[in-house]
């Protein structure tokens, strides 16, 4: 597949500010972000969130390419965004419909669905807030077509922590779902249940 030109596609840039907390901004990924892709890819902590292979050198395996994954944005489809706090990038989220996105990772599904990912690739922004704030974007952004009615994500069954994350924000656990050599736990998140959630307090940041 040729290169996207990215100049001449609706890139998403959404920003969230809270009282207390500098603004957090989504960015559709570039070229330009490769290395610092990379370099999380290859940070301990991103790896065991996405898998279970104690000899895992990488997040996302091998073969992933990262030049590939973003010349396939297509809005509402395929999209890798950039989380930034002042200015630094501090993380990346990917949302797709499951149902359209090329790869088919989740197979035959309902179309009106999107799935979320996260990961927080510096190790100095973990624990102070920025999944929630990055979360709530991507739920927004998921949600702003009205034909969507839920968002699925599956991490890793092993991943208590990631569940509790997740299940905070309104995710329920609906199947235990085996992806490639990974044991996941899919959750799903209904327009409805967002309502009756998104307007808690969002994560205390911690010092």
């Amino acid at each position: 597949m040729g290169r996207v030109d990215m100049s001449e596609v609706a890139l998403r840039r959404i920003t969230l500010k809270a009282i207390g907390k500098p603004a957090l901004v989504l960015r559709a990924a570039r070229h330009a972000d490769i290395p610092t892709l990379l370099r999380w890819d290859a940070d301990p902590t991103v790896i065991a969130s996405g898998s279970d292979d104690p000899d895992a050198v990488t997040a996302w395996g091998e073969d992933n390419d990262w030049a590939e994954n973003i010349d396939l944005y297509e809005r509402d489809v395929w999209e890798y965004w950039i989380a930034e706090v002042e200015g630094r990038p501090i993380g990346c989220m990917q949302l797709c419909d499951p149902h359209m996105e090329p790869t088919h990772y989740w197979g035959d599904i309902e179309p009106n669905l999107r799935a979320l990912d996260i990961w927080i690739g510096e190790p100095d922004a973990r624990g102070r807030g920025h999944g929630d704030m990055m979360m709530r974007l991507g739920i927004a952004a998921a949600f702003e077509d009205p034909s969507v009615t839920a968002i699925i994500i599956d991490p890793l069954a092993s991943n208590t922590r990631a569940h509790t994350f997740y299940q905070r924000l309104g995710f329920v656990p609906v199947e235990r779902r085996i992806f490639g050599e990974d044991d996941t736990l899919v959750h799903r998140l209904t327009r409805e249940d967002w309502s009756k959630v998104s307007t808690r307090t969002p994560e205390t940041p911690k010092s």
